[in-house]
């Protein structure tokens, strides 16, 4: 008799009930069931609120002393980050090394899977004594798990270092979450695909970090009311959107517009 194996903790690599017929759904059964499923991150988002917001308070303190906002993680998770840090110079006009996302594996990472990068702690501390860490950046560490090796090694390193930790996972008592100062862990449940973190648990994430991010960058000033005050010019859908946003005297007269908007924007960054 084979002996039993001992039931996974975390509930992102237990099996949905509702989807064991998966293998046997419709189209449409499949879509539906899926949609009914993704309505429940929202609320496991909103849950950590109080916390996300603690997380934007620590990061805006850090880059306000110099520091940097680091995203550390690996697969999904990494991927994750990688996003967030590559969008925020085009939407804030913040320069590439304000905002960087480490994965393990490196840049081959990003587009395909790298056997064996995220098992081990001592690349994820590697790499982040690679970016000469500093007491000044904030270290948030991303693993749906809670237990990726790569993230616990990072976090393990960014606390040596009295850097400020921030865990973003889906399983809350796990080595990620014992480890960060700031724990950010919308328990979304079991996912349609078991053990596929990609889905609610990676729009958690993603939800999460747009949260991070905007808000931070909000509140050290790279934005006015609503606007995207410095968001970068690098296609013609940017200028149309930059145009979109500075009407000249309620019509939108693109050549003097552009004139006017950079002008307006001087101003508004003296006085912000």
């Amino acid at each position: 008799m084979m002996p039993s194996q001992p039931k996974d903790r975390r509930r992102t690599e237990q099996r949905n009930p509702a989807s064991k017929n998966l293998d046997r759904m419709t189209a449409r059964e499949i879509v539906r069931l899926m949609n009914g499923e993704d309505r429940k991150v929202a609320v496991a988002v909103g849950r950590e609120s109080a916390a996300i917001a603690r997380a934007v308070d620590a990061i805006v303190g850090g880059i306000r002393k110099g520091g940097r906002l680091i995203y550390v993680g690996a697969g999904s998770s990494g991927r994750m980050g990688v996003l967030d840090a590559a969008e925020c110079p085009p939407t804030f006009g913040t320069s590439p090394k304000l905002v960087v996302a480490l994965i393990a594996g490196g840049r081959r990472a990003i587009t395909r899977a790298v056997e064996g990068a995220e098992d081990s702690e001592r690349n994820g501390e590697r790499d982040l004594r690679a970016k000469k860490l500093t007491e000044r950046d904030v270290v948030v560490g991303i693993a749906a798990s809670g237990t990726t090796p790569y993230v616990v090694g990072a976090l393990k390193y960014a606390r040596k270092r009295g850097a400020m930790t921030v865990a973003v996972t889906s399983n809350l008592r796990m080595p990620v979450g014992r480890l960060a100062k700031i724990v950010i862990a919308p328990e979304v449940g079991t996912e349609v695909l078991t053990g596929s973190t990609r889905l609610k648990a990676g729009t958690s994430q993603k939800m999460v970090l747009n949260m991070l991010s905007t808000a931070v960058m909000a509140r050290l000033g790279h934005v006015y009311e609503n606007l995207m005050i410095d968001m970068m010019l690098t296609n013609d859908g940017a200028g149309d959107a930059k145009a979109a946003d500075w009407r000249c005297g309620g019509k939108a007269e693109i050549e003097g517009c552009e004139r006017k908007f950079e002008k307006s924007v001087r101003g508004l960054k003296k006085r912000i």
